[in-house]
């Protein structure tokens, strides 16, 4: 079983209900484990701002599903949640990446491991250290990227630890 750490967003149509129904497809595939789920943050837009606020977490999850059929199970939750890939970094009902999977460094076309532009994004920091205090990526802990990324527009919501279920 590897240790994979997963961000799960959105900001159009009920994001609350929309993450919950994802953690729990998640959690009912039988090659998974949820380790941890963090809060939900409000953070302001990435890459194109002229739209809603986003709602972003992260879990910890084990898994025996390769990097491959983990992608493949995260683009099933997304259509399942009617994501539409009409605009990159537009609005969306769901999104959800692999951000790290343990042991795994890969470049492919389908899938970078870790996610390419997981470091420049407190968005996914942050829930990230939330679960994660100590995460080392690239020879360097969360916190250590988090001192040059501005994180003034992050607001943790306050809720119950298992929010999601």
């Amino acid at each position: 079983m590897a240790t994979v750490w997963l961000g799960l967003g959105g900001n159009i149509g009920n994001v609350f209900v929309s993450l919950a129904k994802a953690l729990r497809r998640i959690d009912e595939n039988s090659s998974i484990c949820v380790k941890a789920v963090s809060t939900i943050y409000r953070t302001a837009p990435w890459g194109i701002e002229d739209q809603p606020c986003f709602y972003n977490c992260c879990t910890e999850i084990s898994t025996c599903l390769t990097p491959g059929d983990l992608l493949k199970l995260c683009q099933t939750i997304e259509n399942a949640g009617q994501r539409e890939r009409q605009i990159r970094w537009g609005p969306r009902t769901i999104d959800v990446d692999i951000l790290i999977y343990e042991g795994i460094v890969q470049h492919k076309q389908q899938l970078t491991l870790p996610h390419p532009r997981m470091l420049e994004r407190s968005f996914a920091l942050v829930p990230l250290k939330q679960i994660t205090p100590d995460l080392v990526v690239g020879g360097l802990s969360i916190n250590s990227y988090l001192k040059v990324l501005n994180c003034d527009h992050i607001q943790r919501l306050e809720m119950s630890r298992n929010w999601w279920r």
